[in-house]
């Protein structure tokens, strides 16, 4: 399926609940909420920040708010779509006939005040403290440049490649694996900067 370019050209591409997610666009821009196409899906905000966003799968359809974890729930109609999600919330639909249009939109609107009040779930950060496992420790101290190196690394990229030796279960993969970044450390390269390039 080619990227929407616009919120009707995404409607239309999910003909299945074309219908139905008209039915909640409506009731979204009954609201104060600004329309916005955001990862090729429509995105409604408040103030340049996401409030809620609208979506269609295989089985079902619905709205996701962005800070759902701050709605009171009253009616039980939000999911938790992956237990690492902190934030997002999920009403998901499975025929137009499921669309409760005023319990949705007491709902959108809570989400909007909550928004207004700054109520919304900062990224954590993991502070710039570096954990080096043993083994990368006794490499480092081997090498004056080496060391220099890996210092000048972001606590990011210094993070990434503690990760990777410190998951490694056996002692000679931890060594297969610091032989394998010391020329990555050496360039000022991260462990992973070839994928966040793509």
């Amino acid at each position: 399926m080619k990227k929407a370019t616009s919120v009707e050209e995404y409607i239309e591409s999910h003909e299945k609940w074309a219908k139905a997610l008209t039915v909640l666009r409506d009731i979204l821009n009954s609201t104060e909420l600004e329309e916005n196409l955001k990862w090729s899906a429509p995105v409604y905000t408040v103030n340049e920040k996401n409030v809620v966003g609208l979506g269609a799968f295989k089985n079902h359809f619905g709205i996701w708010f962005f800070n759902g974890v701050f709605l009171k729930d009253e009616k039980k109609l939000l999911l938790n779509a992956q237990e690492k999600t902190k934030g997002l919330r999920q009403m998901r639909f499975e025929s137009i006939d499921d669309i409760n249009q005023h319990a949705v939109l007491d709902y959108v609107k809570e989400a909007v005040e909550n928004q207004k009040l700054g109520k919304e779930l900062k990224p954590e950060r993991k502070g710039d403290t570096v954990d080096i496992p043993q083994e990368l420790k006794t490499t480092l101290k081997s090498s004056t440049d080496l060391k220099s190196a890996f210092l000048a690394l972001s606590p990011g990229k210094q993070r990434e490649y503690c990760e990777f030796i410190s998951t490694a279960k056996r002692e000679d993969t931890k060594q297969k694996r610091i032989e394998k970044i010391i020329p990555m450390i050496q360039q000022g390269i991260g462990l992973n900067d070839k994928y966040k390039n793509c």
